[in-house]
């Protein structure tokens, strides 16, 4: 099925109430705490299965839910295929008309580097959050927290949008917390002002390729081979990426403040940098040979309408659409991605209401779901429009800097960035 885009349609109103439920070991639980029987049971497993829930409120208009549904521990070898589960959600409702404070999202000291979903909700100063885009990752790599996707912070674009039909991105106005879902495509440039020359980027602070037999070139514009072009902001690290090719630093006019023919620099606040590596680093300096370049930066949605960018815009990435229009929209698939997983969603419900959820997996206690089972929790809990946040070892939720939920690891992984949910208005910069 095809998702109907929410980018076209424009932002919606997020707003309404609704309780809260937590766990009483994690948070402990608030005199008007209390936990139940589920009288919307989870659509998770056998029908027998006993469900429990138990509430908390954390502020005006917000509330955290925690779902336990089955009551014994799964067999080990029965994880990805047991009926019994057991299944623990956590879901935090946040009710727009309600709450006084804002949703945002935020990377921490730097994009590329990576930090704990409780370190990042305890930086922000927030109530709570959840861990939110897909990242590099790999620990192995200097730049781990780089996105695998869309990243706006605060108006401005971190990341563009990978081109990847599975991703679905989540965009938020922190100065009234409407948020719309779906995805959006990215192109850019660098155009001479006085030349005319131009040459089109390929990402946005995202580590250039060098073409192998041109790693130990003493003159870099002497690479015939594709290279990439690449646009970095002060946001991405303490550094720009350092290797072969070529870096020409702009100020905040545009206006060529030095060139390199070697990558690697500190910005300065209100520089930016483009790097080009192969055959390319000789078109960047042809471009950006003198005086001042143009940098183009748009965004259309599904339709092809231009997405502006305005301060108070927040963006994260994520794996394919859950629910559209209140409609199941997953794909069909058979691989590691579809199967039973730690969870991590985001969505709205009809009435404005913005919910963030994980469901713990890869264990015997809870099992996790498969992207089918994702999408018909998301339903289940009342969701409009829903997305698959980056999910596995990184799914966690976090309440004042305090885990809620049990991470899959052995330890609470470091993320690229998060979801957060701050207690006051959105003051912006």
């Amino acid at each position: 099925m095809t998702a109907t885009s929410l980018f076209a349609a424009g932002f919606r109103r997020a707003g309404a109430a609704t309780a809260v439920v937590t766990a009483a070991i994690a948070l402990g639980l608030t005199p008007g705490g209390h936990a139940e029987a589920a009288t919307t049971a989870l659509p998770l497993g056998d029908a027998d299965l006993t469900e429990t829930r138990g509430s908390q409120s954390l502020a005006a208009g917000v509330t955290l839910t925690r779902i336990v549904r089955g009551t014994e521990p799964a067999p080990a070898d029965q994880i990805n295929t047991t009926t019994r589960g057991p299944w623990v959600v956590n879901v935090l409702t946040i009710d727009p008309r309600r709450s006084r404070g804002h949703l945002e999202a935020t990377y921490g000291p730097d994009l590329a580097a990576v930090e704990k979903t409780t370190d990042l909700v305890r930086a922000a100063g927030a109530l709570a959050g959840v861990n939110a885009s897909f990242f590099t990752f790999t620990a192995s790599q200097q730049y781990p927290g780089d996105p695998v996707g869309l990243s706006i912070s605060g108006g401005r674009l971190l990341s563009e949008p990978s081109g990847d039909p599975a991703e679905a991105d989540l965009v938020v106005d922190a100065h009234n917390n409407r948020v719309l879902m779906g995805q959006l495509r990215w192109t850019g440039g660098v155009r001479n002002k006085r030349t005319g020359a131009s040459l089109p980027l390929e990402f946005v602070n995202h580590p250039p390729v060098v073409p192998a037999d041109c790693a130990t070139l003493t003159d870099p514009t002497a690479c015939t081979l594709p290279g990439d072009v690449v646009r970095f902001t002060p946001e991405f690290a303490a550094t720009t990426p350092a290797g072969a090719g070529v870096e020409v630093v702009l100020d905040r006019r545009g206006c060529v403040v030095r060139t390199a023919t070697t990558r690697g620099t500190a910005l300065a606040e209100g520089q930016t940098s483009v790097q080009a590596t192969g055959a390319e680093s000789a078109s960047l300096l042809n471009v950006a040979g003198q005086g001042c370049v143009e940098q183009t930066s748009d965004l259309v949605d599904e339709r092809g309408e231009r997405f502006p960018l305005r301060p108070g815009m927040f963006a994260v990435n994520g794996r394919y659409r859950l629910v559209a229009d209140g409609q199941v929209v997953v794909p069909d698939g058979s691989d590691s991605f579809f199967a039973r997983n730690p969870r991590t969603v985001a969505g709205t419900t009809a009435d404005g209401k913005i919910v963030l959820a994980t469901i713990d997996g890869r264990m015997t206690s809870s099992v996790g779901t498969t992207l089918d089972e994702t999408a018909a929790v998301a339903r289940a809990l009342g969701l409009r429009d829903a997305i698959n946040l980056d999910g596995g070892g990184s799914t966690a939720m976090s309440v004042r800097g305090t885990l809620v939920n049990q991470p899959s690891g052995t330890a609470e992984r470091a993320v690229g960035d998060a979801l957060v949910f701050k207690t006051d208005r959105y003051r912006g910069r």
